[in-house]
């Protein structure tokens, strides 16, 4: 059997393509929307991708199955577990709880573990080659190391009301009835790892077993105690803020994203010509740039969004295609790098992106420098204290009188930002702050203002803690 995991670091996500050697078939579980890395691993190792399934209706990122079926003609598989309100408005071939999908020698078995999701399924992989009883649970977001699915993101952002309640109960059920019940040595391999907004306290391993989770992880006591009232409090407290845009990925999941196809490299543009796009309104500039060299010079009204580890989440908090019908220009390097952006964009369904530029040369310019605090308690009146890091971070300490909004939903909290009245903006350092004040100030925020290290940076004399 091969098997290979293909992570995402920025959106800390992971897919599988598993192979069975024998025939040369495999299924990928759980794709991206850019859908080259499957089709050259497989071709590097002699697989045809047959299958593609997903685990679950994914609120975090822009699901590739669709895609990737459609670009090599596999058979797709979609949970029809969780009732007419979760079911795909599409065309698939429908998975139940003990449905079977074989490649050659290889079996994955669908059990059905709602809870993070009505629909949720996860595989239980047997490689007939060398076993008669599975050795790997492709746990998608029910069962994390460390950490379980959270419940309640259909209350943050798919609208639902109180669902997490009904969701910690079926989470219970599910850690009692469909993992509890398999045999320690069986691999476990989730959808997510640390940094994912799907859980509070993923671990950064990459796998688990399920006897290292029955021994170790927090919500074993719970379960042994048949406590579902404690593990439900303990479950859904602290979990993190949730993103607006994870309610777009949830609804273009269920209904169909968008088929790309191939899509050609994104075209060269002067800043002659930039410039005239940027005076009619027609184009969004994204400066991937580092921030020191950002904040130095920059286009008024570009976004700022670092080419680093959190381009594709910090573009999914800052960018509504919905709302932002602009087309986007990127700064980039070469064609090379714009590439490579434009393809990760589209793992949150930004798909708009037409260019790059690779200098600013011609370009109105201006600095976007950030103020210290002794700068702010010098030059700002009355300032508003926008606090961009999540709830859990303010909660353990903030600037008197600040307002927390979590970067992941200031755009749709716009109306909570006063414009008569300077806007100072920070977050625990500095780094997502740059890009939330490039956000509102591409929208029409004039006055609004970086705290220099952020939270850090400010004296102890100023914080109030709660």
């Amino acid at each position: 059997m091969f098997f290979q995991r293909i992570y995402d670091d920025d959106l800390a996500q992971a897919s599988y393509l598993i192979g069975c050697q024998a025939n040369g078939s495999a299924i990928v579980v759980d794709p991206r929307r850019d859908t080259g890395v499957y089709l050259e691993l497989a071709a590097r190792e002699n697989l045809k991708i047959v299958a593609v399934t997903e685990t679950h209706i994914h609120a975090d990122y822009l699901s590739g199955s669709r895609e990737l079926a459609q670009a090599t003609g596999a058979a797709l598989y979609l949970s029809d577990e969780g009732g007419l309100d979760w079911a795909y408005g599409f065309d698939h071939l429908g998975l139940k709880d003990g449905s079977e999908i074989r490649l050659g020698n290889i079996t994955l078995e669908a059990v059905h573990t709602p809870g993070h999701t009505p629909e949720h399924l996860s595989f239980l992989v047997t490689d007939g080659a060398t076993a008669t009883e599975p050795g790997f649970f492709l746990t998608g977001d029910f069962v994390f190391v460390g950490d379980l699915g959270r419940p309640d993101l259909l209350d943050e952002a798919a609208g639902g009301i109180d669902t997490r309640f009904v969701g910690a109960k079926q989470l219970f059920a599910s850690l009692k009835d469909k993992f509890l019940t398999l045999p320690d040595y069986v691999q476990v391999f989730p959808g997510h790892g640390a940094g994912s907004a799907c859980g509070k306290a993923l671990g950064a391993v990459a796998s688990s077993t399920v006897g290292y989770e029955r021994r170790f992880a927090w919500w074993v006591t719970y379960l042994n105690q048949n406590d579902e009232a404690g593990f439900t409090e303990a479950l859904l407290a602290g979990q993190p803020d949730a993103p607006s845009y994870f309610g777009r990925m949830k609804r273009l999941n269920k209904m169909s994203p968008a088929i790309l196809g191939h899509l050609p490299r994104p075209v060269y543009h002067s800043p002659s010509n930039l410039a005239s796009a940027l005076r009619l309104e027609a184009v969004l500039l994204v400066d991937t740039r580092p921030r020191e060299e950002y904040q130095i010079a920059s286009v008024p009204g570009s976004l700022h969004l670092p080419s680093g580890k959190n381009f594709v989440t910090w573009a999914g908090w800052l960018i509504d295609p919905e709302k932002d019908e602009r087309e986007i220009v990127l700064v980039a390097h070469d064609v090379l790098e714009a590439s490579r952006l434009r393809d990760a964009l589209e793992r949150v369904g930004i798909d708009r992106v037409i260019g790059y530029v690779s200098n600013l040369a011609g370009l109105p310019l201006e600095a976007q420098q950030p103020m210290n605090t002794r700068e702010v308690q010098a030059k700002l009146v009355h300032p508003f204290v926008l606090d961009v890091r999540t709830k859990s971070e303010f909660e353990a300490g903030h600037i008197k009188g600040a307002t927390q909004i979590h970067s992941g939903r200031l755009m749709n909290n716009l109306e909570r930002i006063p414009k008569d009245r300077p806007v100072l903006v920070h977050c625990q350092s500095g780094a997502r702050s740059a890009a939330a004040v490039s956000a509102l100030r591409s929208v029409g925020f004039a006055n609004v203002v970086e705290l220099e290290g952020g939270f850090e940076a400010w004296s102890e004399p100023n914080r109030e803690r709660v």
